[in-house]
Parts: structure tokens; sequence; C-alpha cells
């Protein structure tokens, strides 16, 4: 794969208890530099334009602001100093870059994958939270829409956590796909399966919330049993992945139970979902907090893109995820 990389989002402090922090960056490089063949891409700042293209002018602004003044705690859980400013820019830059080398043709082993922070799929049009100043996927989708040769983008976000920034940003719209597989439950309590799109946009939005617990075999059914008919059914130009790596078994914030090598499988089968849909293909990070799972499943990814197979989940879809499953099926007509 080729990784977009930039050394400013190291520069997003926030303070030593905080589960993101840059040392998520360095442990993902760390573990890279393990591995054959890895290139990294630096990408530039988002400009304002691509922010405001689904921000709020007067938020964007705000945020200027607020690290400008030095920063401080946006909310309970969103915190910034004065870099944060650039290193929000990088990462949505990073996103943006993934995007549009992923349309430029940049596939198989130079499959493009943005590992910038601070993560972007919590923040909202007009509202910073849950660690994420701007919708990096969103930005990326916004960008890639100004193209001629792109008409509709699809954003699959499989962190253990619901997108609520990128649905509110994409639910109103019929060319942007938002589908989210997560724990049912958790922060922030958005993503029911009855969510499927606004009034002009119907069924563009798909929520899998499956019950704590769930591991690669419920995960894999939804990739194979719901977005991948979905988006053959949308038949996007372009395909983000918001690859949020907290449903590990071995993460400190989440019930979920995917192993590294479930992911592995997830990255398989999502490149068959691109490939039969015609799309391009690109990852953005965005969780994953328990370092060394964190690590290994960025690293997962790069060897499904290198040639290796990963295994078959030989776990059991359980009856309250298979219900939820169900329940999807039903709303979209699957």
């Amino acid at each position: 794969m080729r990784f977009g990389y930039c050394e400013i989002c190291l520069d997003h402090d926030t303070g030593a208890r905080h589960p993101e922090t840059a040392d998520r960056l360095r442990a993902i490089r760390r573990g890279l530099s393990k591995r054959h063949a890895v290139a990294y891409e630096s990408g530039r700042l988002a400009d304002t334009a691509a922010l405001e293209a689904v921000h709020d002018p007067g938020y964007v602004a705000a945020v200027e602001e607020f690290c400008a003044d030095g920063g401080g705690t946006w909310d309970a859980d969103t915190v910034a100093v004065e870099a944060t400013w650039d290193a929000a820019r990088a990462a949505a830059g990073l996103a943006c870059w993934a995007a549009e080398a992923a349309l430029d043709g940049a596939d198989g082993r130079d499959t493009p994958f943005a590992i910038g922070r601070p993560p972007g799929h919590h923040a909202e049009g007009d509202e910073a939270m849950g660690f994420c100043f701007f919708n990096n996927a969103a930005v990326a989708a916004g960008r890639a829409l100004e193209r001629d040769d792109v008409d509709r983008v699809a954003v699959f976000d499989w962190d253990v956590h619901h997108g609520n920034g990128t649905q509110e940003i994409c639910y109103d719209r019929s060319d942007c796909f938002y589908a989210s597989v997560h724990e049912r439950g958790l922060y922030p309590g958005t993503g029911d399966a009855l969510e499927t799109g606004g009034p002009d946009a119907g069924r563009t939005t798909l929520n899998v919330p499956l019950p704590g617990g769930s591991g690669d075999a419920a995960y894999a059914t939804v990739v194979e049993e719901l977005v991948g008919p979905a988006l053959k059914r949308f038949n996007p130009d372009l395909l983000l992945v918001s690859a949020g790596f907290d449903a590990h078994r071995h993460d400190p914030i989440s019930r979920m139970r995917v192993s590294t090598e479930g992911y592995g499988r997830l990255t398989e089968l999502v490149r068959g979902v691109a490939a039969d849909c015609g799309a391009a293909l690109a990852f953005v990070l965005e969780g994953g907090y328990g370092l060394d799972a964190l690590a290994d499943s960025v690293g997962m990814v790069h060897e499904v893109f290198d040639g290796r197979e990963p295994v078959v989940p030989d776990d059991e879809v359980g009856d309250d995820a298979e219900s939820v499953i169900d329940d999807v099926r039903d709303a979209h007509d699957l």
C-alpha cells in the first residue's frame, strides 16, 4: 500500500491521559517498518474551501480561532492546542490525497491509506466532538465529487463507534452513501438501523448496530450480505473506508471481538466489493486505541494488498447479531 503520513499530525497534543495520542501513529509506523514495500506520501494541508465544502464556514473559522488562542477543552472528549489547526488540516488533506490517488488509478499494492490524526468521523457540519474536528472522510468525499469523473461516493465505516458526523453530512445527499457497522449503545448513541437517509436520499444510509461481543463472522456477514449488495445497487465511483480498529478484541474501549485476522478478512471482502462496483478504493484512519492491536491491524490491511490471504472466520454469528442483520436487510430490501 501507499500510506499518507504527515509529521504535523504528531503535534496535535491531547495530553498524557487521553486515548487519542500521537503514539497511535508512532505505533503504526513502527509496525509497518517491519514489513517490506511500505511507501509514504506527505499530502498537503486541506485548504479552507475543501473544509467549507462540508463544514459550516463559521465553524471552520471558530476552530481556527480556538487553536490560534492556544486551544483548550472544546468538549469533555475533544481538546486542542495551537498546532491542532494545522494537524487537523493535514489529516483532512491526507484523506483527500487518498481519494484522489485512488481515483487517478492507484490500486493493488498502491492502494492508498491515509494515516492522519485527529480522526474525523464524529465531526458534524458545525460541531467538533469525539476527538474529531474536521470530518476527514467527508472532506475527501466532497473533494472527489467535484471531479467530472465522479458522480457518487460511498463511505464504509467499520470503526466500533457510529460515525454520526459522516452520517449527518451525507444524510440528505443522494450522491453520497454512508454505511456503518458499530457497537450498539456505544458513544455517541446514534446509528439506528431505521436511519436510512433523508427524504431526498432514501436508502443511502445503512447502519448495522451489532451487539457487544460480535466478532469476525458477524462483521464478515455484514459486508457480504448487507454492505456489498447495497453498494452494488448504489454503484459508487469511489469507496472510502473509514478504518477504525477499535472493534479489535484487545482494544481497551469496546466489547467487540474482531481479531487481527478478522480485519484482514474485512479488507479482502471490501476489496472485492469495490471491484464488483468498479469503484476506486481508499482507506482513512479513524479510531483504534490499543497500540499493539492498532499497529497489527493496519499491518494486516497492508499485507492483504501485498498478497496475504487472511483466514476465513471460524466463529459463529450470534442470534442477536443475526436478528440485527435481518432487520437491516428488511429496511433496505436487500
